[in-house]
């Protein structure tokens, strides 16, 4: 028997791994069962080198539970007593280190040696009974209560291998429960390569469940991405990822992952449906090392995009630290990052040049996650310039290249550029989207959620576009030709009509200003437009763009209700306007006449002049004339106000025009639906 202290460099080592080693305890699972792998592939090492040349029999790692105890057992090489005072009584001198300097390349996991003290996060005391293949070999026990004290002594082991048991302490009790050990063996083992047991297969015999004798495996020791795709059909692909996200949509498509140069990478990767306007759902891809669970949070691995994606990737490249639960920043993983982001690039480009209409079918799926690649990953954004596709309001894709040949002769504008149409909303900007097809423009439909960022994209790439919201001006306004036609309606009569119309608009919903265009008499009597810019910025604030964008956040909506004075009910209205207030009008024009006269011969009079230099007579008669000429315009402005408020058809048109935007809702909505039923009757 020997007895000795572990040789560590402090007594506190201990607490030190059961609080703070693991960032969670039930890694201690996965990282004895670890060991045993390791034990198994060496032996297996050994046994092709011809260095054992004995039976390796049946290598199953089991796993048991037994009252207070957690038993995993393995029949791989086993330890000695000198390998087992070396490898467990100095801590952190991994043997899987100096075997893998003997022999290189082959499927070792544990690198670090600290592994195997994980059992003391659960455990009161560890005991480890062991039988190295050797010939004549001893069996051999270590005991350890979790002090740096330990005990060795022979043991009454007969095969070969390593049992470790762990006696499982009062504040881990979960660990001592069949349902608990199985979820962790299904989670971190379950496609480790060496078939680990756990418990016996049962079934239903005479009305009960029943244990049949057979191991019941828990894993699979070669999942399908350590096998040839030259081997594998669709079925199995769509199988896979069925097993690994049970309650999940069938992918749109798959890319297997296969290098073994200048690093080694293997995994396969799905596309899933991904829908607009809802949340990006990240950490569905699965990290493995030699086929060993380590995370789901592979942000450190791949671009942020491709963590859209779901599926696996396994690496023993892709360095980890001590508790294989964090990435180290390491050249191979920016290598790796890249060739993962080539593949997908190139998989997407080969089925684009390959079936073009599958492709399109599957466009709406994909656009998320293009854009947000494009946007985030310049590298990625040159390899997909060329398939990026545009979907415009009749369901019909085009490249980039192709839209601009489409649409460049109709709508290239005065200054040059090429304007882009598009609309958020098919249904709800209809009337503007018909407007603009009446005048040959094609209009995009860009209802995804992140289009507008995309859209900023696409012009900083390309400053000969210009893309513009169907509904940010009216139809002869949104693409800027030569010789626009001013409305013929006296200035006069338009400052009448922002009068009486302005006053009708729900402050509510945010400011608003009146002009009045010239738009043909078929067009619309009136049209509510947002400037391209403000709700543009809007929107990007709106989807977290940043920074400056905040500030557009909290600004109040804006909005322009252009009139069209072409409109029979526009010109009724003002008809309707003179002959009513006529006469009010006429009075308070010649009241006004003499006083803004007066007041325009005086301002010539002092104009060049400082305000010092102003005789005091002629600046109280300039203030005197000021505020008169300000009361009587206001007197108008409340004249024409008023008679907006009592003008029902003033009153119709302007709801027409909201309820086109969806801004009319509520009491106001309720007051339009009973207006229109009497104007009907």
């Amino acid at each position: 028997m020997q007895n000795g202290t572990i040789g560590v460099t402090t007594e506190n080592i201990f607490p030190i791994i059961k609080k703070f080693l693991y960032s969670d305890h039930e890694i201690f699972l996965r990282e004895i069962i670890s060991n045993a792998i390791d034990a198994t592939q060496k032996l297996k090492t050994l046994a092709s080198s011809g260095e054992f040349k004995g039976e390796l029999g049946d290598l199953t790692i089991r796993v048991a539970l037994e009252k207070d105890k957690l038993i995993i057992t393995d029949h791989g090489i086993g330890m000695t007593a000198e390998e087992m005072d070396k490898y467990l009584n100095q801590i952190a001198f991994s043997s899987a280190d100096e075997f893998i300097r003997k022999y290189k390349d082959q499927n070792i996991i544990g690198h670090f040696g600290l592994g195997f003290y994980s059992a003391f996060m659960v455990s009161k005391k560890v005991e480890v009974r062991s039988l190295s293949y050797r010939e004549g070999a001893k069996s051999v026990k270590w005991i350890c209560d979790g002090s740096p004290e330990y005990r060795m002594e022979d043991s009454d082991k007969a095969d070969r291998g390593t049992e470790i048991i762990l006696h499982i302490d009062d504040e881990s009790k979960e660990f001592l429960e069949e349902q608990r050990i199985e979820g962790l063996l299904r989670k971190y083992c379950r496609y480790l390569p060496v078939e680990i047991a756990f418990g016996k297969e049962k079934e239903w015999k005479d009305g009960k469940e029943v244990e049949t004798g057979k191991d019941r495996i828990i894993n699979d020791v070669s999942p399908l991405w350590t096998r040839k795709p030259a081997d594998l059909k669709d079925e199995d692909y769509m199988k896979f990822y069925r097993d690994l996200y049970p309650m999940q949509e069938d992918p749109m498509f798959y890319i297997h992952l296969n290098v073994d140069y200048p690093f080694n990478l293997t995994g396969i990767l799905y596309f899933p449906k991904i829908k607009s306007n809802i949340e990006f759902q990240k950490n569905r891809i699965q990290l493995y090392c030699n086929q060993v669970y380590v995370t789901d949070s592979v942000e450190g691995i791949v671009p942020d995009f491709l963590t859209l994606l779901h599926g696996v990737i396994d690496s023993p490249d892709i360095p980890l630290n001590v508790s294989r639960s964090y990435l180290q920043s390491d050249s191979n993983v920016k290598k790796i990052s890249s060739h993962i982001t080539k593949k997908v690039a190139d998989r997407l480009e080969e089925i684009f040049k390959k079936d073009r209409p599958e492709f399109e079918k599957k466009w709406d799926n994909l656009k998320l996650f293009i854009e947000y690649g494009m946007i985030s990953e310049e590298k990625f954004a040159e390899r997909t310039e060329k398939f990026i596709l545009l979907k415009n309001t009749d369901n019909r894709y085009f490249t980039l290249d192709e839209y601009h040949q489409l649409v460049k002769g109709e709508q290239t504008d005065k200054d040059r550029k090429t304007v882009y149409l598009y609309a958020t909303d098919v249904q709800a900007q209809y009337s503007f989207i018909e407007a603009a097809k009446a005048k040959g423009y094609d209009v995009l439909s860009l209802d995804g959620q992140l289009d507008i960022h995309f859209i900023n994209y696409l012009e900083s790439k390309n400053s000969d576009v210009h893309y513009a919201r169907v509904d940010s001006d009216v139809v002869d306004r949104l693409i800027q030709k030569d010789g626009h036609i001013a409305s013929a309606l006296p200035q006069a009569e338009q400052d009448d009509m922002r009068e009486i119309f302005e006053p009708l608009m729900p402050s509510s919903a945010g400011h608003f200003f009146v002009t009045c265009e010239s738009m043909g008499e078929r067009a619309q009597p009136m049209i509510i437009t947002q400037a391209e810019f403000m709700r543009r910025m809007k929107d990007m604030s709106a989807l977290g763009g940043g920074g400056g964008m905040n500030f557009y956040g909290q600004m109040p909506d804006s909005f322009n209700l252009a009139v069209n004075t072409d409109h029979p009910l526009v010109k009724k209205v003002i008809a309707e306007k003179n002959g009513d207030l006529g006469e009010q009008l006429k009075a308070i024009a010649g009241e006004l006449e003499p006083v803004s006269t007066e007041l325009n011969v005086l301002k010539e009079q002092i104009k060049g002049k400082k305000e010092e230099e102003i005789d005091q007579a002629q600046k109280d008669r300039r203030d005197e004339l000021e505020k008169k000429e300000d009361g009587i315009r206001n007197n108008k402005k409340n004249v024409l106000a008023e008679y907006g408020k009592t003008s029902q058809l003033a009153r119709q048109l302007v709801d027409l025009a909201l309820l086109a935007n969806n801004m009319l809702k509520g009491e106001e909505l309720n007051k339009f639906i009973h207006r229109s039923v009497d104007i009907i009757k």
